[in-house]
């Protein structure tokens, strides 16, 4: 092994430990398979097109962040992990917060932050667009797979129906969930551009 692919390996070995884990016992088994029917499309194609497209080591880093954070929301279930017990245990219970839990707001903001350093990558590769578009066609490319999610979600809930499409849809009684989600998602890789702005759009997608 090269020693600059030590370093994904390493993620990816650390992500393979943390979803085994993750798949032990989770709150809701059929909503975990609904929530990892991704995952296991995309994590085999970021290793199988390694050589072709390799990612930076902070691209790779951001996206094994993403992961982790969307496995423990599939381990619970998203409306139901118990982040405000966390707060609450390490500030000594002197944090309490009540209402919705909005664990998968953040991780749909994660989503547009994490993953635009890869996003951004693959369209300097294979793309190289000019101009405005080079900040464009990243957004807007986040911004459909965003769409894209929700309506997956809605067409798996009109399918599975009952509790195992309530836990996946999980919109907690919000009718404007969709909405803010993909807002979110926007928000987050707007502010995903503004990383890769700041790093240097020059850099190399080896680079570190």
């Amino acid at each position: 092994m090269a020693p600059s692919d030590r370093y994904p390996a390493a993620l990816l070995a650390a992500f393979v430990a943390i979803f085994v884990a993750l798949a032990v016992a989770p709150w809701y088994r059929q909503d975990w398979l609904l929530e990892n029917l991704l995952v296991f499309i995309a994590v085999p194609l970021l290793v199988v097109n390694y050589r072709r497209l390799r990612f930076s080591d902070f691209a790779y880093t951001c996206l094994f962040v993403f992961f982790v954070l969307h496995e423990i929301g599939a381990h619970f279930t998203y409306s139901e992990v118990p982040w405000r017990e966390w707060l609450g245990a390490l500030t000594g219970g002197h944090m309490t917060l009540a209402g919705r839990n909005h664990y998968d707001r953040f991780v749909h903001f994660a989503y547009g932050l994490l993953l635009m350093p890869a996003v951004w990558e693959l369209f300097e590769r294979r793309a190289s667009p000019q101009g405005l578009w080079r900040w464009l066609m990243p957004l807007l490319f986040l911004m459909g797979h965003s769409v894209i999610y929700e309506m997956i979600e809605w067409l798996a809930a009109l399918r599975f129906g009952g509790e195992l499409g309530v836990a996946y849809l999980g919109t907690q009684g919000d009718e404007w969930d969709a909405q803010k989600d993909m807002a979110l998602a926007t928000l987050g890789a707007l502010l995903g551009l503004a990383v890769v702005a700041l790093r240097g759009t020059s850099r190399p997608p080896h680079a570190r």
